[in-house]
């Protein structure tokens, strides 16, 4: 079972995720923006995590044809972002 964490927010009409890193700039942005447009999401820091747990991220990320590059935004299961990209979140999330 992964250690994800999950941020609360009045937005919750899409289910959004992210796979990240503590350390990454471009990661902290996307929480960021995230969190300042009041969007509830569940994040995983991968660098964070057991062996096993990164593997097991890496697995899932590389059955979905996502480069394993952080950071990587999910919505509802079908819509992946992969990078910083702000204005791709917002159309994807209608903000």
């Amino acid at each position: 079972m992964l250690s994800v964490q999950k941020v609360q927010g009045a937005n919750k009409k899409n289910k959004v995720f992210l796979y990240t890193l503590s350390t990454c700039g471009w990661c902290k942005k996307t929480k960021q923006y995230l969190s300042v447009n009041d969007i509830e999401y569940e994040y995983l820091d991968v660098d964070k995590c057991s062996k096993e747990e990164q593997k097991e991220a890496v697995k899932i990320l590389k059955e979905k044809k996502v480069p394993v590059a952080f950071p990587v935004i999910i919505i509802d299961d079908n819509v992946i972002i992969s990078g910083y990209k702000p204005e791709k979140i917002a159309e994807e999330l209608g903000i």
